[in-house]
């Protein structure tokens, strides 16, 4: 057990906590945010968990890694299927813009859906 050390403020004394060497240096982007908020919003007590046990930063991380394969995947498996090719793109900027930007929409529904709001 961990010797908690606690400073005043005013009338309370509040526990002076830091993160474990392990998770004070992990970084995530988008994907790992919204999950850490999905999290702290709808399963409190997985959050409350994870984060007193020190994993909740790199569990957060490991989905930001696993959202990113995933949506990379899906993008260039949903390009092969619709023949969205570096050929369209040369030939009409306009619709090779148009079904990127579909197909990444569509990706970043799959994964919101499959990992990051499960």
């Amino acid at each position: 057990m961990k010797n908690i050390t606690y400073r005043q403020v005013n009338d309370y004394m509040i526990p002076n906590l830091t993160l474990p060497p392990e998770e004070a240096n992990i970084r995530f982007g988008k994907w790992g945010m919204m999950h850490k908020d999905y999290l702290l919003k709808n399963k409190r007590v997985l959050f409350s968990t994870l984060l007193t046990q020190g994993k909740l930063y790199q569990h957060c991380a490991e989905i930001e890694n696993q959202a990113r394969k995933m949506f990379d995947t899906l993008v260039e498996q949903m390009k092969t299927a619709e023949g969205v090719t570096e050929q369209l793109k040369e030939k009409n900027q306009w619709e090779w813009i148009c079904r990127i930007q579909n197909i990444e929409a569509r990706a970043r529904e799959i994964i919101n859906i499959e990992l990051i709001y499960k």
